[in-house]
């Protein structure tokens, strides 16, 4: 079927994030002290006016799909940036090796303990995943907190992978999973993650979906309207806004093809400063571009114009993450190396 663009305008990030409290063993909601709140990662410039963001739309494009970037400034130290092509960048942030670079140190050295378990940054995840985590990272938490958050709430002992697994697990172990996480804003996020599983069971799952994973009766009461399915979310889900819709379907577009390409204005802006297309039409273009010379092995999916919307999306997120981590301009280096 034909892509419909997303005519929903969307939000743009917060504040800069201040440092991460230290983590510390694990407690309980009696031993915990009290947290210095931090400011969001994903909602850094929330309150600008729309005219700024459609400034951003308005960037210039940029120069051939094929020739490498422009030469950038030389750094404070006297070394120049590197400037890898579009291709060597794209092979690059869709390659394993590219995974510790967009994601948080700890994430990284928690993996290397634990094996294999869920992440944000790497793991493939189900609609309703998804929908969860971009709860948690909507709220006014840093970025590493915020991935700490599900990582905790995904895997053992919790496994919050469903919403009836969350239903069935109680608003005890609900909260209790929001204080081993040692976050910030523990209770009012276990009870929105909570109410959202028991919407989603009562509202969103069809009958072949008992687990409710799929919110697939999202979709189909929409008529695969994005503009329509992301109001029906926000009138459904307490607490859930832009910033979070925005997250979702960021996420969520290569299973929910409606509103694809869509690339949010937070996500323009760590494009941008790869020297990345940063609008979804053009990305995808070059994706598909340079398809036959990228290892789409790696590139989950049941046909090919599934890989190529999931490469897209691993694109974005690998653009979002390593900018958030402070990381872009290393992922520039390997790419060009």
């Amino acid at each position: 079927m034909p892509r419909k663009k997303s005519t929903v305008k969307a939000t743009a990030d917060g504040p800069k994030q201040k440092p991460e409290v230290k983590e510390e063993a694990k407690t309980t909601p009696k031993d915990y002290p009290k947290q210095e709140q931090e400011q969001g990662a994903e909602d850094k410039h929330a309150g600008q006016s729309d005219s700024k963001a459609k400034a951003t739309n308005k960037r210039k494009k940029q120069a051939s799909n094929d020739e490498p970037q422009k030469a950038a400034r030389r750094s404070g130290r006297g070394a120049p940036k590197a400037t890898p092509s579009k291709l060597q960048l794209l092979k690059y942030m869709l390659s394993k090796d590219a995974e510790a670079l967009c994601r948080p140190d700890d994430e990284t050295q928690h993996m290397k303990t634990r094996g294999n378990i869920k992440t944000y940054s790497s793991s493939v995840m189900n609609p309703y995943e998804e929908l969860m985590c971009a709860i948690v990272l909507s709220r006014p938490i840093s970025h590493r907190l915020g991935l700490r958050t599900i990582r905790t709430i995904l895997n053992d002992p919790y496994n919050f992978t469903s919403a009836r697994a969350t239903k069935d697990s109680g608003s005890e172990k609900q909260h209790q999973a929001l204080w081993d996480a040692r976050t910030q804003h523990k209770d009012k996020t276990a009870a929105q993650i909570g109410e959202l599983a028991e919407v989603v069971l009562q509202k969103f799952t069809t009958s072949n979906d008992k687990e409710g994973t799929e919110m697939q009766k999202v979709r189909d009461d929409c008529n695969r309207d994005v503009d329509k399915e992301r109001q029906y979310l926000k009138d459904n889900i307490k607490g859930l806004g832009n910033t979070g819709l925005d997250i979702f379907f960021r996420r969520v577009q290569w299973l929910w093809d409606a509103g694809y390409p869509f690339v949010d204005n937070r996500t323009m802006q760590s494009l941008h400063k790869l020297g990345l297309p940063d609008e979804g039409e053009e990305l995808h273009e070059l994706i598909v571009q340079h398809w036959s010379e990228l290892d789409t092995k790696v590139v989950t999916g049941s046909d090919e114009d599934m890989k190529k919307r999931r490469a897209l999306v691993t694109v974005l997120e690998r653009a979002t993450g390593s900018d958030l981590e402070g990381k872009h301009e290393a992922l520039l280096a390997a790419a060009a190396a």
